[in-house]
């Protein structure tokens, strides 16, 4: 029964992470699907958060009723800086996709780890020794990655698959790919920012779900907003054709309720460092994606995407060479302090 459950500790994460992955290129897929009808990058944001507040309303009361936060400033301060900046990821993001590929996406957002940690070291979260072999593999990967993105952008180079590229994007010149790729580095420069705010407010309130309600409540309202401003073709509002819904059904269940829940609880179960380790999963399930639906895969999305995974897995390298000497001197501690606890408890 141990041997069981230990077994089902290990598996369970890792195909928890596969199912997060196929769902995160899922969502780049469908949006760029709804934006090729007509549906701009904020009505189809704000169909998405709407759906997914709905579906969180009913799963939030019912699993932490009695975990719902007091309303003060603080609180409202921090949902709404996650709800501005998740708002401002998506929207870029999203607008980024529409002027690129699924692939050159989920290829820029290996850097969020990369710019996670210079955030963290910028703040003082995060210790850099200089003379450590961790920090210098971390900073050397940080610095890969990034050549990898400017790479991915800058350089388009010849068709490697595809027949013909897809009308998905509102311009097929180089200009447009590059603005694209900008565009999507911004966006995760924010989810870097997002991921250090999150960590703060999780310190004070630790209840995922109530989190996300909040902040998919304030993505919606911003939409909103911004949209019945900018937008004046009644079309984008639109839920027609079927493909635009079933598009926006699957980003309000899949974008946020449950990539959010499966990296939350792989964080709280495994660590930061293994939810990190499947993000290069999806640049393979993103290029496998795009060869289906027959979109053309250029040499420098390839060369870039592979930069950007030998710079990621240098950063996770040096993270785990630093996490193991952490715990070493944990332990090391615990063993030296315990002799004199046994003398202690030996005294009369």
């Amino acid at each position: 029964m141990d041997l069981k459950m230990k077994m089902n500790s290990r598996v369970v994460p890792f195909m928890a992470m596969i199912f997060q992955q196929l769902a995160q290129v899922g969502l780049a897929v469908a949006a760029k699907v709804a934006m090729s009808t007509g549906m701009t990058t904020f009505t189809f944001t704000f169909y998405s958060s709407a759906f997914s507040t709905l579906i969180l309303v009913p799963l939030s009361f019912f699993l932490h009723r009695s975990a719902l936060p007091p309303l003060w400033p603080t609180f409202l301060y921090g949902f709404f800086l996650l709800g501005l900046m998740g708002f401002l990821m998506q929207v870029l993001g999203f607008l980024g996709l529409q002027y690129s590929s699924p692939l050159l996406s989920t290829a820029i957002l290996q850097l969020i780890p990369g710019f996670t940690f210079i955030i963290a070291v910028l703040l003082r979260m995060e210790n850099f020794e200089y003379k450590s072999l961790s920090t210098v593999a971390k900073s050397v990967g940080i610095l890969v990655s990034i050549i990898g993105a400017l790479v991915a952008t800058l350089y388009k180079g010849p068709q490697v698959f595809g027949i013909s590229p897809l009308n998905y994007s509102i311009l097929t010149t180089p200009s447009a790919w590059v603005i694209g790729g900008l565009l999507m580095m911004i966006s995760s420069l924010i989810a870097s920012l997002f991921i250090i705010s999150q960590a703060f407010v999780l310190k004070k309130y630790p209840t995922e779900l109530i989190l996300m309600l909040f902040y998919s409540c304030c993505v919606t309202i911003l939409c909103a907003a911004f949209s019945l401003i900018i937008e004046k073709d009644l079309n984008s509002w639109s839920l027609s054709p079927r493909s635009r819904l079933m598009a926006l059904i699957y980003s309000g269940l899949f974008g946020n309720v449950f990539q959010v829940s499966i990296s939350s609880w792989c964080v709280r179960k495994r660590g930061p460092l293994f939810v990190v380790m499947f993000h290069p999963i999806g640049i393979v399930i993103a290029m496998a994606a795009s060869i289906f639906m027959g979109e053309t895969i250029h040499v420098g999305s390839l060369v870039g995407s592979i930069i950007i995974v030998v710079g990621l897995y240098s950063v996770i390298w040096g993270k785990a060479k630093e996490r193991g000497k952490e715990e070493k001197s944990f332990r090391s501690n615990n063993n030296n302090n315990m002799p004199l606890l046994q003398d202690k408890a030996d005294d009369p």
